[in-house]
């Protein structure tokens, strides 16, 4: 079902300060796009191209943002979540609860447009995922 991984999320408590470090001290000058505040996510989000997926830097956009909660436990960021494409969320929706995966919400418009989801971690093995139906079928 599940189809290429999309992207790793990865929160930070200074989203400047870790998009300078991939775009300087990494060497991903022309990979790293500009901020995009996402207010019904709660976060700011800036995406690392490294060729092969991309990487999701996360900065809480107010007290309430999930990723603010995820800093408090994790003062320095780190992971936050994995990101796999799917062709048709609705489909995927029904598999994975048909499987006792719990579905943390509705499906929304993520960062690239497209439908997502996010699955419960304790039903991932401690991880979160979060689905996105690929862009040929949205």
């Amino acid at each position: 079902m599940i189809g290429r991984l999309n992207h790793i999320a990865i929160a930070t408590p200074d989203l400047a300060a870790a998009a300078q470090r991939y775009r300087d001290s990494l060497a991903a000058p022309a990979q790293v796009s500009a901020p995009l505040a996402m207010p019904e996510h709660g976060v700011t989000t800036v995406f690392v191209d490294t060729g092969n997926t991309k990487l999701e830097l996360l900065e809480p956009l107010g007290a309430q943002s999930p990723i603010a909660k995820f800093l408090e436990k994790n003062p320095d960021g780190g992971l936050h979540h994995l990101c796999f494409e799917v062709p048709d969320l609705a489909a995927a929706i029904a598999t994975v609860e048909a499987s006792g995966i719990r579905v943390l919400g509705e499906p929304r418009v993520g960062a690239h447009g497209l439908p997502v989801v996010f699955l419960h971690p304790k039903d991932c093995g401690g991880v979160l995922m979060e689905l996105e139906q690929t862009a040929a079928t949205a």
